[in-house]
């Protein structure tokens, strides 16, 4: 129906930045929202950073990422990015895109990508 995929993960060092994308395409009337989360191994998903196509493509941040994170888009229309700077070792994770769609009007599906891994080396 919806597919979402992500790319752009990796290994790097303490200090360095990567950039994730995410693209949703399939049976799509409308994008209503875009989100990054991650899962650490032993811990819950959380999110990281969500984009919505409402308010001019307002944004919104997990505390532990403001400042040097940014996700971006245009109004939350395909592709998202996850720009991440200043990375730290807590940062690794598995980073999985979520997407919020209109399958038709007034129908609201969420769905999921399969994940992309980020590294952060010490």
């Amino acid at each position: 129906q919806v597919q979402v995929a992500e790319s752009g993960g990796g290994l790097v060092q303490a200090g360095g930045s990567l950039r994730l994308s995410c693209a949703a395409s399939g049976r799509i009337f409308r994008i209503n929202a875009m989100s990054w989360y991650r899962q650490a191994p032993g811990k819950q998903r959380e999110l990281v950073a969500t984009i919505t196509s409402r308010s001019g493509g307002s944004t919104n941040y997990a505390d532990s990422v403001k400042g040097r994170f940014t996700i971006s888009g245009d109004n939350a229309k395909n592709p998202v990015y996850l720009q991440m700077n200043s990375l730290k070792p807590e940062d690794t994770a598995v980073y999985y895109c979520n997407t919020v769609v209109e399958v038709k009007y007034g129908d609201y599906r969420s769905f999921w990508g399969q994940g992309t891994q980020v590294t952060v080396s010490s």
